[in-house]
Order: structure tokens, then C-alpha cells, then sequence
């Protein structure tokens, strides 16, 4: 008995940290028409009101908001929080951002939220050249 509970327990653990490497560490999965779709939907039904329907930040409710929104039509390197890294727009939606009005959506499977980083990745002007 205290071999089998030994197992189980060693197992759990493995499985535990497992996750927790993972989750530190979230693997983008690969960009497809599917999940642009899934992301464009997701995008349109949850962060339209804020961020507008060009990813502008000029959603309804965008105006409103201090600070406001981000402009995801900058280029990716000159996002505020992100400067260009997509593993940070992933945590951004995770997570949220502390002492701003984005929510984190953490409710969203792992897919759901890259689909949505690839949405609005789609949005950024291309960089500047120097």
C-alpha cells in the first residue's frame, strides 16, 4: 500500500510540475487559417468594445478608459508592454495588466488566447525603417 501511494504520489508531482514548466513557458502553437478564425471571432466578441475593430484602441468604451486601450496598429516593437515580444502579448491576455482596465482572459484555453495574440499581432503596422 505505501508503495502505491508512493507512485501516485510521485506521479501527481511530476504531472504538477510538468504544468508549471509549461505554464511559465507557453509554447506557441502553429499560426493556421483555423485558428486566425477562432481568433477573429474570440477578438470580435471580447476586445472590439476597447480596442476597436481595427485594433486601434477606439473601441466605445476605448475613449473612456485611462490609460487608454493599446494601438495594436503601432509596430510591434513599440508596444508599450510587449516591445515586440509575442510570449508577453500572450501573458498580457493571461494575466491581465496591473493598473490598467485589461482584464485578464485566463478563462480562454491556451489555443484560444494564442489565436487572439495572432489577431492582433495582425494588426501592427510593419516596423519603421531606420
Amino acid at each position: 500500500m505505501g508503495k502505491i501511494l508512493c507512485a501516485i504520489f510521485a506521479g501527481s508531482l511530476f504531472v504538477f510540475l510538468l504544468g508549471a514548466a509549461h505554464a511559465k513557458d507557453p509554447s506557441p502553437p502553429k499560426k493556421t487559417p483555423e485558428l486566425l478564425t477562432q481568433g477573429k471571432k474570440l477578438y470580435e466578441q471580447n476586445c472590439v468594445t476597447c480596442h476597436g475593430s481595427k485594433g486601434d484602441g477606439k473601441g466605445q468604451l476605448g475613449a473612456a478608459l485611462k490609460p487608454p486601450p493599446s494601438d495594436f496598429t503601432k509596430p510591434l516593437n513599440q508596444w508599450p508592454y510587449s516591445k515586440g515580444d509575442l510570449k508577453k502579448v500572450f501573458e498580457a491576455i493571461t494575466k491581465g495588466i496591473p493598473n490598467t482596465s485589461m482584464v485578464k482572459w485566463d478563462q480562454f484555453s491556451e489555443q484560444e488566447r494564442w489565436a487572439l495574440v495572432y489577431i492582433v499581432e495582425g494588426f501592427a503596422a510593419p516596423p519603421k525603417k531606420k
